[in-house]
């Protein structure tokens, strides 16, 4: 078995040395460098409509996530609700994403990248439970749909719809009733209802099962008609093929020496960036706009434009400086904002530079906001890039149990700790952030520019 392994992975190594893919500018297409350009598309409009069936199930997903904020004050007066019951009622999603979360992986193993969506509109009882499952597919099939040259890009847009169903939360739950808000929110599930219908299953996926001859149909409508996907399906069905030579894809594979490394650092990353604050600022921005003396309107507003403009930098940056340069970027800037913040009620609690404070707030939720707008996404794009089709469901499952139930614990906790101490609970999330920044500089690796069969391949072999 041993051997297989190491066979297969010398093959794929060898085969990355001899055909080389580079990127033409002039056609916008990959070549197999010494066998001569074979054009293949970066784009299409079936990986456009692809694309955006993924970036519903994104936009839906920072819908749920944002819908608290703007509509805090007004549930808990018409429903008489106290913070504890709120505070309930905010972190509810979180739940039902943990449990989402732990079969996650195994069910878009099972029923495939396409249909699983389809599988949860059809079953969506819980919003919790549904994202918790939507959010870990958009990245993977995404990462599986596009090519190496902007893999990255759409990805990190996909999941930049997160922050833009937040944003579109933030204003317009500031002008309309929270129950109307409720019903604008099911429109993008629906929209990828429809959209389902019309794409490809992902290609590595098919190839999992053995359904080859659909794989290169799937390519090929993803690539365009007259493109060669010889290379890329071989490359696909040998690296998947190998796999199975040496896996029984059991749930203890992940824990095999190759996958532990980038495991824990996956799950450092997504946990450490939970205990860093973010469900408190995305659920509660509004009160701690509030509490901070700063007009929750205007406050919400300018979030969702921040949030706007910094996620389309970090779109267009991530295929050029790649995903740990972002990554310490963004965990800095969370560190920075979050002591910003808890600065300013510092000033606030002993009644210094009244003016200023309120300033000072605003500013760090709005820094701390861009700031994981621009990385916060990339804990996923990691995953699926990471690790192998054989233990990828095992991964995704355990890494996004870790990341919600820590979301969890401070999405609950939060109201209670900002009323023990409004200013410590800010500091704590700025040390949680500078340790994430600490192991994204030790322990993440670099992926720009490399298929997901070239990235495996050098994890397995560097593990021998």
């Amino acid at each position: 078995m041993e051997q297989q392994r190491n066979e297969a992975t010398e093959r794929l190594l060898s085969r990355q040395g001899h055909h080389n893919l580079v990127y033409n500018e002039e056609n916008g297409g990959v070549g197999v460098g010494d066998e001569g350009l074979v054009t293949v598309s970066n784009f299409t409009s079936i990986l456009g409509l692809s694309t955006l069936t993924a970036a519903c199930i994104t936009f839906g997903f920072g819908c749920a996530i944002g819908y608290s904020s703007p509509t805090q004050s007004s549930i808990m007066e018409d429903l008489g609700l106290s913070v504890a019951e709120f505070s309930l009622f905010g972190s509810i999603l979180s739940i039902g994403s943990l449990i989402g979360a732990a079969i996650s992986g195994k069910i878009t193993d099972l029923f495939g990248r396409k249909m699983a969506p389809l599988l949860l509109n059809l079953g969506r009882l819980s919003l919790g439970f549904t994202n918790g499952i939507s959010n870990y597919l958009a990245s993977i099939y995404v990462a599986e749909i596009t090519t190496k040259n902007v893999r990255g890009r759409f990805t990190i847009i996909v999941q930049f719809l997160t922050g833009w169903g937040a944003s579109f939360m933030f204003v317009v739950g500031s002008f309309v009733h929270w129950r109307t808000l409720a019903l604008l929110a099911t429109i993008p599930g629906l929209l990828q209802l429809l959209l389902l219908f019309f794409i490809p299953e992902s290609p590595q996926w098919l190839a999992k099962v053995g359904r080859e001859k659909e794989l290169e149909a799937a390519l090929l409508c993803l690539r365009g008609d007259k493109a060669d996907i010889s290379h890329e399906a071989t490359e696909i069905k040998d690296y998947v093929e190998s796999l199975k030579s040496f896996s029984s894809e059991g749930i203890l594979d992940i824990f095999q020496k190759q996958y532990v490394r980038p495991l824990l650092t996956v799950a450092g990353v997504l946990v450490l960036m939970n205990l860093g604050g973010i469900n408190a600022l995305a659920y509660y921005s509004g009160a701690i706009f509030v509490s901070a003396g700063v007009s929750s309107m205007v406050g919400l507003i300018t979030l969702a434009a921040t949030q706007t403009v910094i996620g389309i930098l970090g779109a267009t940056l991530i295929d050029k400086l790649g995903r740990r340069p972002l990554l310490l970027v963004s965990s800095a800037g969370l560190c920075f904002s979050s002591f910003l913040t808890g600065v300013s009620f510092f000033l606030k609690d002993f009644n210094w530079w009244d003016q200023g404070s309120p300033i000072v707030a605003f500013i760090g939720v709005l820094m701390y906001m861009g700031s994981y707008a621009l990385g916060g996404v990339l804990p996923l794009l990691l995953l699926s890039e990471l690790f192998p089709i054989n233990v990828k469901g095992s991964a995704g499952s355990i890494c996004n149990v870790m990341g919600n139930f820590t979301g969890w614990l401070v999405a609950y906790y939060f109201n209670f700790l900002i009323e023990w101490s409004s200013t410590g609970i800010f500091f704590i999330f700025s040390a949680f952030s500078f340790a994430n920044f600490i192991l994204t500089a030790t322990m993440v690796p670099e992926t720009k520019g490399r298929t997901l069969e070239e990235i495996r391949a050098s994890i397995t072999h560097s593990s021998d």
